[in-house]
């Protein structure tokens, strides 16, 4: 009995230490990496985060499956990049109102310190719980516009014609902002075009979630996949790929360094950090 009492007691005490570690074998396998390369600071700019407003993830038209929205990190890992680079943040979503946010994304072991610190923070969650519907935005005021993703985005910001609206009046505002996106975010790039009616997007390289990563996920149901709309909109798509594509990460930078897009939720803090680096950059030319 007592054997068993030991052995019993053995596995807990194992379980339990797999638990306590996962977050950090998650992060060890390329899950929400660390930032570690150049960070510039903008003091005195201007930022607008951009998200989903569309809260299940379910067949098109259906109001019948699981809680999803923008993937939290997707959101907060920019939110305070910005912040700490100098940078005010504002945050606007498609309908705007209260942004729903991916519960999964903000639960043991996915969520992240940004994570954490977002649920603790009454000013950011106030500018979450009352987003700026993006019809309102001015865009003229930004150094730069940020795109988040999640599952949710796949559903509106691919189809918002006021999101694509933005995007193209961003290009042509007098601050020339950079255009970011990472993840799903990507989605509000396709629909965009220049003076000339041409797509914004063709022929620059652009990343956002692979194919690869979708199927992975088992997450077809959305009506939107960014690789196959980036592609379908003339974009030279990059990414980068690994066991899962879930524990990738890649950035892309166009030449014209207007736009600087992430493949998926480990490439926020370097999306955002990137777009820091450019506007620090302009200072100095």
């Amino acid at each position: 009995m007592n054997k068993i009492k030991v052995a019993v007691a053995a596995i807990f005490t194992i379980i339990a230490l797999v638990a306590i570690a996962l977050p950090s074998l998650l992060r060890f396998a390329g899950l929400h990496p660390e930032y570690t390369g150049e960070a510039a600071e903008f003091p005195g700019g201007k930022a607008l985060i951009i998200t989903t407003s569309h809260g299940v993830l379910a067949e098109p038209g259906s109001d019948d499956g699981p809680a999803t929205g923008v993937a939290a990190s997707e959101m907060t890992h920019p939110y305070y990049v910005f912040q700490e680079a100098g940078i005010e943040v504002d945050i606007a979503s498609i309908q705007g109102g209260a942004i729903p946010i991916d519960p999964q994304t903000l639960s043991y072991p996915i969520s992240t310190e940004h994570d954490k610190r977002f649920l603790e923070d009454s000013i950011f969650r106030a500018k979450a719980n009352n987003s700026i519907p993006v019809s309102d935005v001015d865009v003229s005021q930004y150094d730069v516009v940020f795109l988040a993703g999640g599952w949710g985005a796949a559903y509106d910001m691919g189809n918002s014609e006021e999101l694509a609206s933005l995007v193209s009046a961003a290009y042509y505002a007098p601050k020339a902002p950079v255009i970011a996106s990472v993840c799903h975010g990507a989605l509000g790039l396709i629909n965009a075009k220049d003076k000339n009616g041409k797509l914004l997007i063709e022929g620059r390289r652009a990343t956002g979630v692979t194919d690869k990563q979708v199927k992975e996920l088992g997450i077809e149901v959305t009506p939107m996949h960014p690789e196959t709309e980036l592609r379908k909109a003339g974009a030279i798509f990059e990414s980068a790929t690994a066991f899962r594509d879930l524990f990738a990460t890649w950035v892309s930078v166009d030449d014209e360094q207007r736009f600087v897009t992430g493949q998926n939720q480990n490439s926020g803090l370097e999306t955002a950090q990137k777009a820091v680096n450019i506007l620090a950059q302009r200072k100095t030319q």
